[in-house]
């Protein structure tokens, strides 16, 4: 009887012990908290990114040494608003202090656009001016890839993109890729839906501008007029001469529709990119299927350089133009050799309209003298 009382008393007092222990370490486990809380070890806990808005805004006027307009106006969705962090610190010139996100966010892939020509067509202002757009990421220097470094692999050519989230896209400018005979295969073999932006000028300006660059690198080099002719008797165009193959652009043409249908491509006029880079910059972007984002309040044309600019942000102390390279004086060309070489282009110029729907009007033109 006796032991029969003890064994309910004790059964009785283990069920208490077990009832306790829950609120026992329940409590425990509070105070483990407050303390950490009041000692403020919760604010080193990690946040979403869209609650980290005043931080980042923080650390990227600190970068820029100025708030731009873009860091003011933010998207309800996370999603845009990084994409647009990423878009200022990748898109601007390398910060002092090397601040930076962009390796934390997005992926690298394969350009779903590429400028692929002409040399001193305008790709180089085009890539810039889309380079405001807050959904486009471009690699500033020209890869090079589908023409000097294919054996390298496809591995090596995606490593040079930039990262991108979604609904942005990857570029590349490399304008010697439109003259190159094995390109069109090789974008093709990476992918048959890339897009395809070639920015085309006169071809008589186009070729004067290219020896203009030429000669300020080599000024040895033999006249434009001695060049261009492969008997100066018989006024027989040199199409070995690249400054006059290049412009060709019918034939060039041609070879990457063996690949790629017409709808594809969008030929940019690089005189309109100089008259009016707003309409010209529309066309671009409706192409790569973009809102609207860089429109004429972005541009003021530079008298000194003859070809437009970009505003310069609030709070900058200049606007962004182009390199000193460009805007070089063209030298005199005798206005005989300039029309030998108009009639001499003619003919393709008429078939490379034919073959684009569009007539870039370049035999009414005279020749600019700015490159």
């Amino acid at each position: 009887m006796g032991c029969s009382k003890w064994r309910a008393a004790f059964n009785f007092g283990h069920l208490k012990v077990h009832s306790k222990l829950p609120v026992f370490f329940t409590m425990i486990i509070l105070f483990i908290y407050l303390f950490y809380c009041l000692n403020g070890y919760c604010e080193s806990l990690p946040r979403p990114v869209y609650d980290q808005r005043s931080n980042l805004q923080t650390k990227i006027i600190f970068k820029d040494g100025q708030e731009t307009e873009q860091l003011g106006a933010y998207d309800a969705s996370p999603v845009s608003f990084v994409r647009e962090q990423l878009s200022d610190l990748t898109n601007s010139d390398p910060p002092s202090n090397n601040i930076s996100i962009a390796n934390n966010f997005g992926s690298k892939k394969f350009p779903q656009a590429i400028i692929i020509g002409v040399k001193k067509g305008g790709t180089r202002a085009l890539l810039e001016f889309l380079r405001i757009h807050p959904d486009v990421r471009a690699v500033g220097a020209e890869p090079h890839f589908f023409d000097r470094f294919y054996e390298k692999g496809l591995e090596w050519y995606r490593n040079l993109m930039p990262r991108t989230l979604e609904g942005q896209i990857t570029m590349e400018k490399t304008p010697s890729y439109f003259i190159t005979k094995e390109a069109p295969r090789r974008v093709f073999s990476m992918s048959r839906h890339t897009r395809l932006i070639v920015v085309v000028r006169d071809p008589v300006t186009r070729a004067v501008s290219d020896y203009t660059q030429t000669l300020s690198k080599s000024p040895g080099l033999p006249s434009f007029q001695n060049l261009v002719f492969r008997n100066a008797t018989t006024g027989l165009i040199d199409t070995s001469w690249s400054a006059v193959r290049i412009g060709i652009y019918a034939k060039h043409l041609e070879n990457w529709l063996r690949y790629f249908p017409l709808s594809r491509f969008l030929f940019v006029s690089g005189e309109r990119l100089v008259t009016d880079p707003a309409g010209e910059m529309g066309r671009v972007q409706d192409f790569l299927g973009l809102k609207r984002v860089v429109t004429d309040k972005h541009f003021y044309f530079n008298q000194t350089k003859g070809f437009p600019c970009l505003k310069k942000p609030e709070g900058s102390s200049r606007p962004r133009c182009l390199g000193k390279s460009k805007g070089r004086p063209h030298p005199q060309i005798s206005s005989e050799v300039l029309l030998r070489l108009r009639d001499f282009y003619r003919p393709f110029n008429l078939k490379f309209y034919q073959m684009t729907g569009h007539d870039f009007g370049w035999d009414q033109m005279a020749t600019h003298q700015s490159s």
